[in-house]
């Protein structure tokens, strides 16, 4: 299981999800450009000091992110998705795509994506943050496949 990121806009939501890669073993994935300057000093209130923890991936393009990728699927979180993640079947490989806080992702993005699942919201409602819209379905995921770490803390 992985999440990827497709160029983060929000330093801060991107450094929760450094965090939680790190809190619970979850490789991140960043596809460049990136809507800030990617430093520790942007990330660091987000992050505090999990950044070294993460195993994290720098991807200059959406291209170089393919090419890299390998056989598994990936999962693109969208609000205009029709599927509920609640109703999806994880695999323990998944790529978990969340897109721009500002902007989701472009129409060639969501067309490469395997699936697409969306958090039901109650009427009206646009959006959740991307941070916890990640840590909602990555929770999900790794409660089907298993994949939350064991042992003690």
């Amino acid at each position: 299981m992985r999440l990827a990121l497709f160029q983060p806009d929000i330093p801060q939501n991107t450094g929760t999800l450094l965090r939680l890669g790190a809190c619970l073993g979850v490789p991140v994935e960043i596809i460049e450009p990136c809507g800030f300057i990617f430093d520790d000093q942007r990330l660091r209130r987000s992050a505090m000091d999990y950044l070294p923890l993460v195993e994290m991936t720098r991807h200059s393009s959406w291209a170089e992110f393919l090419a890299r990728r390998g056989q598994q699927r990936l999962v693109l979180l969208s609000a205009r998705a029709a599927l509920a993640y609640t109703d999806f079947a994880f695999d323990a490989d998944d790529i978990l795509l969340l897109g721009q806080e500002s902007a989701g992702v472009p129409e060639p993005v969501r067309q490469r994506a395997d699936a697409q699942l969306r958090i039901p919201l109650q009427g009206g409602l646009r959006s959740l943050n991307v941070a916890m819209a990640g840590a909602m379905v990555l929770g999900e995921a790794m409660r089907q496949t298993q994949a939350f770490p064991r042992g003690p803390t």
